[in-house]
């Protein structure tokens, strides 16, 4: 190990990882409010830690001074998805993003390795501000669905234990581990419209009992008492029959009733 000091190396990558953790999340978050449904489901992210830094200069022969070149993925970003096809639209996203350059891409989906690999790869380089001015700092994004994550894990944690010699037997089993994922991976890309309409009308149904008790929250503030106690009662019916267009329904009275009460508490 050199005499460098790794703290005040790795700060910009820290820096970086923290920023674009918060944009991946940003636009997860209006692609939802935009289109009611985000090909992103979540986002981490990773600074490389430094033993693993100089093992992968070691085994590539990158020299100490050109390690912010030559090892590319000492800043990390995973993000998840539930369908194959959601992360070609991310990588879409990503490519039309101004606030970063793209350097090449790996697509480890369609040219998956022996090993049974799956997963698309970024390499971009995204701008910093440090105390010294603007730094250009070397990330990779990995875009995968849940199940090639999954997958992934585990032959990480394989690879960590055997020292990347993982006998045979075990590299067959996960070579048909990894088939088995991708099939799980195929069968819900077949039905992925009845899924994403369970997931709505789940989330629908969320949102009104949501606005319904919040509503009456809003009511007792107002000191609706009377009001608010008899919309309680409502409320407890319809969700024990789980009559959610009942619930909706009485979510536009609860509304007017609030409505009512602050211009009542406005004239006072």
């Amino acid at each position: 190990m050199d005499g460098r000091d790794w703290s005040l190396f790795l700060q910009p990558y820290e820096q970086a990882v923290e920023e674009l953790k918060v944009k991946f999340k940003t636009m997860r978050a209006e692609l939802k409010l935009r289109e009611a449904y985000a090909p992103i489901e979540f986002v981490t992210g990773r600074v490389k830690r430094v033993s693993s830094i100089l093992e992968k200069a070691r085994r590539l022969g990158v020299a100490s001074d050109q390690l912010d070149t030559g090892i590319e993925d000492i800043a990390g970003i995973r993000i998840m998805c539930q369908f194959v096809d959601d992360i070609r639209r991310v990588a879409e996203l990503i490519r039309n993003r101004k606030d970063l350059q793209l350097v090449y891409e790996k697509d480890y989906i369609t040219n998956f390795k022996d090993s049974g690999y799956r997963s698309y790869h970024m390499i971009v380089k995204y701008p910093v501000q440090t105390a010294l001015g603007s730094m250009d700092v070397l990330a990779e994004i990995q875009i995968r669905t849940l199940a090639m994550n999954f997958w992934a894990t585990i032959e990480h944690s394989l690879h960590y234990k055997f020292k990347e010699s993982l006998p045979d037997e075990v590299r067959i089993r996960l070579k048909k581990a990894a088939e088995a994922a991708f099939q799980l991976d195929t069968e819900m890309t077949s039905i992925r419209k009845e899924i994403l309409d369970a997931q709505t009308e789940f989330e629908e149904q969320s949102n009104v009992v949501s606005r319904v008790l919040s509503g009456i929250q809003d009511l007792y503030f107002y000191h609706r008492i009377r009001e608010a106690a008899q919309f309680q009662m409502k409320f407890n019916e319809l969700f024990e029959q789980e009559d959610y267009a009942g619930l909706s329904a009485l979510a536009g009275d609860i509304s007017m009733s609030i409505t009512k009460a602050k211009k009542s508490s406005a004239s006072d």
